[in-house]
């Protein structure tokens, strides 16, 4: 059976797993050895070179939920992304970026790319015609990250990949708040798709691993970096998240649920000043988000009004967790400011829009009455200690 004819649950459930035939098992064995085998072989098999049997069934996976030819997973989403990086930009190259990334991706190029006499490029906004501006005769590749880490902000994949080719450049994409669940950047003709596979991939807040996903002819490209800089995964993380991503389909689709509810709770309290959710029919990219995503995804921020204390309104909190990472089954709430953008300075947060005041919810899978519950008694509680 063709996989384009597959269901989503099914792929996540069936395909990239090993089949036991010596003892029949129901799910994938798993295989430790870093030592296999050298003559008289199909495969010459090493840890490092991304081929033992579980790294090469894993990206099967992967590859038929991204709708790509092949992929390659990494020890983190961190090690993709640079790797991505390396493989198609050198010496003299130039590299367009979106302005509002995550905020480790943005301290990477600050702060290794001078290094390999690499350009770069912020763009000003994230319209087509930004990105447009931004392209020097040297650039090489356009990278983008929609919805954005930690804003939400929607932009256009298929205008972007269309530009890239007009020009013969590159295209990627950090497709991780959206996992292939809610979208699939390839089918608007983006080239490259990385994830941070520690998030909705893996899902259980329990592994660290990344994720490219492309043309074979582009994953061979990466691979080769690969192999010489060794951010391959151990086989047991592979298994685990071979294992968590049977359910990624089901539990994608319960968070979503959820967001698009708290959402609009959280758009209709007086405490809060702002939600970012691309659900929302008042968010600015609200069309553009419906005509390239399945879902809007379960990723929100928000911003308490001046006067109540961001920190504190965690501290309440009895069962969203004060947490790093996202996109666990349970929720999670943190500060961008001083978390995953902490690396920048507050003139580089404010003009990118990361205020003190902002929240990043990931939405879990719990009952929706328990997460509005919970924030309803802790802005509550945060209220009635300032007016004390």
């Amino acid at each position: 059976m063709s996989k384009k004819k597959l269901g989503l649950n099914t792929i996540c459930t069936h395909i990239g797993e090993i089949k036991d035939e010596q003892f029949k098992g129901a799910i994938s064995p798993i295989y430790l050895s870093t030592s296999y085998q050298f003559d008289n072989v199909d495969v010459k098999r090493y840890p490092r070179y991304f081929n033992t049997p579980n790294q090469e069934h894993l990206v099967k996976k992967i590859a038929a939920l991204e709708h790509t030819e092949d992929a390659l997973i990494f020890a983190s989403g961190m090690a993709a992304i640079s790797h991505m990086f390396l493989a198609f930009l050198q010496k003299g190259d130039h590299l367009v970026v979106q302005n509002t990334l995550y905020g480790g991706a943005t301290n990477f190029i600050r702060e290794e790319f001078s290094k390999y006499g690499i350009e770069y490029t912020f763009t000003d906004g994230y319209d087509v015609s930004d990105f447009e501006a931004a392209i020097q005769p040297n650039t090489k590749l356009i990278h983008i990250e929609t919805p954005s880490n930690p804003l939400l902000t929607i932009t256009d994949i298929k205008a972007i990949a269309s530009l890239a080719k007009s020009k013969g450049i590159l295209s990627s994409i950090d497709n991780t708040f959206a996992s292939p669940i809610n979208q699939n950047p390839i089918d608007f003709g983006i080239d490259l798709v990385m994830h941070s596979a520690t998030k909705y991939l893996g899902g259980h807040s329990d592994i660290l691993a990344g994720a490219v996903a492309g043309s074979k002819e582009h994953i061979e490209r990466i691979w080769n970096v690969g192999k010489n800089l060794g951010g391959s995964l151990s086989d047991f993380t592979v298994w685990m998240l071979e294992r968590s991503m049977k359910t990624l389909t089901l539990r994608v689709k319960a968070q979503t649920k959820n967001a698009k509810k708290l959402a609009q709770f959280l758009d209709n309290h007086s405490a809060i000043a702002k939600v970012n959710y691309p659900g929302l029919k008042h968010h600015p990219q609200h069309e553009l988000a419906k005509s390239q995503m399945h879902d809007f995804g379960a990723m929100l921020s928000f911003e308490l009004v001046e006067g109540i204390d961001a920190m504190a309104f965690q501290n309440q909190l009895n069962l969203i967790k004060s947490s790093m990472s996202l996109a666990g089954v349970e929720s999670t709430m943190l500060l961008p400011a001083e978390t995953s953008h902490a690396l920048l300075t507050q003139d580089e947060r404010d003009a990118v829009g990361i205020s003190n005041q902002l929240i990043r919810f990931s939405v879990g899978i719990e009952t929706f009455r328990d997460l509005k519950n919970d924030i309803k008694q802790a802005l509550i509680k945060i209220k009635t200690a300032s007016c004390a």
